[in-house]
């Protein structure tokens, strides 16, 4: 995965904006097909300008944190509870490999007819596409760890709540962050597809109201708003705590 901005990558992208700029002026596509760059950037100006932007993205990272942070609690004691637990492992367990396979859009019709067009429902999309990525790296973290730190940390006096919170958890972590990386993927997916079909506020709304307008433009600015802030997550959260995580563990 990229880490920071080098020389290469940033002619790379810049590349890629000549090359689209020389195509939209060749004349090959008419405008309201394809858009050059600049008309691009003016829609973005324009969505700034009016607070239309910044209200779209407040309102889906709004979603998308309540949504997470969800999808994390549940995912992380799912996890435990599986990994310590036999019964719930083939019973649970099998279930949750099963639901991971649905797309979070599939869960909309769902949500429409649970929650209403509220931010409910759409919160609700999002933390149920999250929770499962969740659930089985620290499934999978719990399962990794040496059964004899386990038992070590039992006779030195750990158990119930004390051995999950000191002993598990702290183990398990390098795993866990993996999914909470995923779950964040799947969660940013989950908030801007759900917005879509519920078509209620956010940079989904936004970008299905290009749509129906019929402004390519603006469809386009959406999609970079929607990339860029995926990568500013990627980069300035999960992969530093990465980082940190795997020094500290001794991993890189």
């Amino acid at each position: 995965m990229v880490k920071n901005f080098t020389p290469f990558r940033i002619a790379f992208y810049i590349g890629i904006v000549v090359i689209w700029q020389i195509t939209a002026m060749s004349g090959m596509w008419p405008e309201n097909i394809f858009p050059s760059p600049f008309e691009v950037a003016e829609d973005l100006v324009y969505g700034a300008a009016d607070g239309s932007l910044f209200y779209g993205i407040a309102t889906s990272l709004w979603r998308l944190s309540i949504g997470l942070a969800i999808a994390i609690a549940g995912g992380v004691v799912l996890g435990i509870f599986m990994a310590r637990i036999e019964m719930i492992n083939q019973t649970v367990g099998s279930l949750v490999l099963g639901l991971q396979s649905i797309p979070s859009i599939a869960w909309v019709p769902l949500a429409i007819l649970w929650f209403g067009l509220t931010d409910g429902g759409i919160i609700f999309v999002t933390a149920i596409g999250a929770i499962f990525a969740v659930t089985i790296n620290t499934y999978t973290g719990v399962k990794n760890i040496d059964p004899h730190f386990i038992e070590a940390a039992r006779n030195m006096g750990a158990k119930g709540t004390q051995l999950i919170t000191a002993v598990l958890i702290p183990a398990a972590f390098p795993y866990m962050i993996s999914g909470f990386k995923q779950g964040w993927a799947f969660a940013w997916r989950g908030v801007i597809g759900a917005e879509i079909l519920f078509s209620f506020l956010g940079l989904g709304f936004l970008l299905n109201a290009g749509r129906s307008l019929n402004d390519v433009s603006q469809v386009i600015a959406m999609m970079l708003i929607i990339m860029g802030i995926g990568l500013a997550v990627d980069g300035v959260v999960f992969q530093k705590l990465e980082n940190k995580v795997m020094s500290r563990w001794g991993l890189r």
